[in-house]
């Protein structure tokens, strides 16, 4: 591919955002690596973002379109259509990129050319400590394998739109993102597994992204992504992981050992072990089946909280760990439930998932 030159279109699907997008845009063009296009899609804002735009034009190579609001996944179909490069990267509005970003995935490619990659994200210094804590939860080994945070894993990468190219060729023979405006981004890579194309991590091409900027918000979005997992299992039969199971398992031992403490902690009884002549109350009971639950947030607060310097972030590692994993867990369970097992159309159940 380098005989091909790589000529790069970042494009940026955003709706309202004006900050973000004002950061985002000012990160790019302080890049090492000047040779690329940005095209901004306002998806649709109630307040145009064109004046954000403009502002960038004498820095950037940047052409700014306004369309009727479709999601993100057509808006960067949309933008593909009007990019004059090769290789299309995607970064999310809500994120911002360091200075080497485009060198490292020019040389990266050159080196090891795929038609598709995706990059990691991270917590910048000036983040606040909620934000730091989401990330950390969102892309630690602990909470998710580290997929999202650049570790190594075992299978193929799934890239993730935040932070994620592929070519022109790719997009032309599977028509980009399809109809879902939840997990359109695990659906189109497994897409193009399907039709042949081969995706990559480029550890070091990482972002900061900023993520969610509450509990509520946080946990509404996990809740998403776990709804998503059983409809792109159905469309990807092929693709199924056990491990997409974990956070239901942890929903269920999680209510199990709350609910169980709080019951012999009101109602003490006994239980009886005559073959090793033990007796334990029932308080003594859960607290032995909780010890795992107990060494895991421990885990989770001294890893937090060594990575990001702070002990506050520590602890609300374990809590941003506790929603992330019921939130998905519930509604990766609802989903297969209700579309797995008794067969409602996706469509019917989830319709802010499709568009």
């Amino acid at each position: 591919m380098s005989e091909l030159n790589l000529n790069f279109s970042i494009i940026i699907a955003v709706f309202q955002r004006e900050n973000e997008l004002s950061e985002l845009l000012e990160s790019l063009t302080i890049q090492t690596d000047k040779d690329f296009e940005v095209i901004v899609v306002d998806d649709g804002s109630p307040e145009k973002l064109q004046s954000v735009a403009e502002e960038f034009k004498l820095k950037l190579n940047l052409k700014y379109f306004y369309k009727s609001n479709s999601g993100p996944g057509k808006s960067r179909n949309f933008g593909m259509e009007k990019a004059s490069g090769n290789y299309f990267i995607f970064l999310d509005s809500d994120t911002i990129v360091p200075n080497d970003y485009i060198s490292i995935v020019r040389e990266n490619l050159e080196k090891n050319y795929t038609d598709a990659y995706g990059g990691p994200d991270a917590a910048a210094d000036d983040f606040n400590d909620l934000q730091k804590a989401i990330s950390f939860s969102m892309t630690s080994f602990l909470t998710t394998g580290g997929i999202r945070g650049g570790k190594r894993q075992i299978g193929k990468f799934q890239p993730r739109s935040f932070n994620m190219g592929i070519s022109k060729n790719a997009y032309e023979k599977t028509g980009g993102f399809g109809e879902l405006r939840i997990g359109e981004d695990p659906d189109l890579s497994m897409t193009l597994w399907e039709n042949g194309f081969e995706t990559q991590l480029i550890q070091e091409a990482k972002v900061y992204h900023k993520r969610r900027t509450s509990l509520k918000k946080f946990a509404k979005q996990v809740y998403q992504f776990g709804a998503a997992r059983p409809i792109l299992n159905q469309r990807h039969p092929k693709y199924k992981k056990l491990t997409f199971w974990f956070p239901t398992l942890f929903l269920i031992y999680f209510s199990f050992c709350l609910f169980g403490f709080l019951f012999s902690f009101f109602r003490v009884g006994y239980f009886n072990f005559e073959k090793i002549n033990l007796t334990l109350s029932s308080y003594e009971v859960m607290m032995i089946l909780i010890s795992p639950l107990q060494i895991y947030f421990f885990m989770i607060f001294i890893f937090s909280g060594i990575e990001n310097k702070s002990v506050k972030i520590g602890f609300l590692s374990m809590l941003t760990t506790i929603i992330q994993h019921i939130s998905y867990g519930y509604g990766f369970l609802k989903s297969w439930l209700f579309v797995g097992l008794i067969g409602i159309p996706p469509k019917k159940l989830f319709p802010s998932h499709f568009y």
